[in-house]
């Protein structure tokens, strides 16, 4: 693929985006990889990405988040930290693709990632957190595969198809919101459970000053 016009280059910044907040280290590590073997070309701006430097620490990272994310109620704390990371790492990844236009369109498309990507965790975290009620193991083994998956496909995509893989993000961006809005009251609902509160009681309330 040549030289992405804008209009991809924001197609490839939502994947990626969408990706990150599943999965941050797997998606720069993918990237990296697929530019380094010639699969994909990525933006001149983030060819920096296959450096084995960089390559290395996400690969690093990638293990690390692999072995958290199969352990119940670790996955739910290291989502927690991720918070931080994953959607402005995904803001600065979709600055940093856009390359020479104005600066006004960048960050434009760094607020937008960062969305994205928020939303994309928001639901992953979620999910998460509704899999931990349950004391068998396997569906966060399942969710997590299925997470790791997902970002290196949709990473690959999103260089490789970048206008198809806006329109997908934004199927994705309102399934994720639907998934958020749902789980919030199911996890709403477990928490008045654990501390002996009616199902249908008002909002859960802290500890009386």
């Amino acid at each position: 693929m040549g030289e992405l016009t804008p209009l991809q280059t924001l197609g490839f910044a939502l994947g990626t985006s969408f990706a990150s907040g599943l999965n941050l280290y797997a998606t720069v590590a993918a990237a990296g990889l697929f530019q380094r073997f010639g699969v994909v070309q990525l933006p001149p701006s983030l060819q920096v990405l296959a450096s084995p430097v960089i390559i290395g620490i996400a690969l690093t990272m990638f293990v690390i988040e692999f072995v958290a994310d199969k352990i119940p109620f670790v996955d739910s704390a290291w989502d927690a930290i991720h918070t931080f990371i994953r959607p402005p790492a995904a803001a600065l990844i979709a600055y940093s693709s856009f390359g020479s236009v104005p600066d006004a369109w960048k960050i434009g498309a760094a607020l937008l990632a960062g969305s994205v990507a928020l939303t994309s965790h928001g639901a992953k975290a979620s999910m998460r957190a509704a899999a931990n009620t349950s004391p068998e193991p396997f569906s966060n083994w399942f969710l997590s595969t299925a997470e790791d998956v997902g970002a290196v496909g949709l990473s690959w995509l999103a260089a490789t198809h970048p206008l198809l893989t806006a329109g997908i993000v934004i199927v994705l961006v309102v399934l994720a919101t639907f998934v958020i809005w749902k789980l919030a009251g199911f996890l709403r609902r477990v928490v008045r459970r654990l501390r002996g509160m009616p199902p249908d009681a008002g909002p859960v309330a802290g500890p009386a000053p």
